[in-house]
């Protein structure tokens, strides 16, 4: 059976454009949450980003019928134990924007007691597909947090997030590029392959 329907449990329009992008070809119908009349998000109160990207997926199966991928994802400095990780959104307050929290952490990893500025972005994607099985996709990259935002693309973390292999951050690269390396991409890439041999259960 060809898959004609996929619902992305997200309004992020950056984080829409990304996965029309990585699933195009496919044949299939890219929906968003509000495509399918889901006016708002659940509560994400999973400690993991395997447990929130389920969370997500499952309300959208439940509330549509429609095979669903949801996605965490985050942010992990070494340096401030793990954070933010799957409050990576969430960890500055709701209402701050993404210059301010950049801003914040940049300033927290500086009074840090290590000199250690690595990090990695991780992209946990979790799909349901029509008879209800759950799967779950797990990406990663790793790079380094610099002191100056730089770039105009992408999104929150993305400006002070480098790629020392690639002399840029995720924000100086565009759309073709980061799906080439992002955590998304990657994850993404694995969810992917999974559809491409299994469209009969979708």
């Amino acid at each position: 059976m060809k898959l004609s329907k996929l619902l992305i449990a997200s309004d992020n329009p950056g984080k829409l454009a990304e996965y029309q992008e990585l699933l195009s070809g496919l044949g299939i119908e890219i929906v968003s949450m509000r495509d399918a009349g889901i006016e708002r998000a659940p509560e994400e109160t999973g400690s993991t980003f395997e447990e929130n990207a389920l969370i997500k997926a499952r309300y959208c199966w439940n509330m549509t019928g429609i095979s669903s991928i949801a996605d965490d994802s985050g942010l992990e400095v070494a340096a401030l134990g793990g954070e933010p990780g799957v409050r990576s959104k969430r960890w500055a307050g709701e209402q701050i924007s993404d210059a301010e929290r950049n801003k914040l952490l940049i300033e927290r990893l500086n009074k840090a007691s290590s000199s250690n500025k690595s990090a990695r972005f991780v992209c946990v994607i979790a799909l349901i597909d029509r008879y209800g099985n759950e799967h779950l996709f797990r990406g990663e990259v790793e790079g380094v947090i610099i002191d100056h935002p730089r770039g105009s693309h992408g999104f929150g973390y993305d400006p002070i997030f480098y790629l020392p292999e690639l002399g840029k951050t995720f924000a100086e690269l565009d759309m073709l590029e980061k799906n080439r390396v992002s955590h998304r991409a990657r994850a993404a890439q694995l969810a992917v392959d999974w559809i491409k041999r299994n469209l009969d259960k979708l």
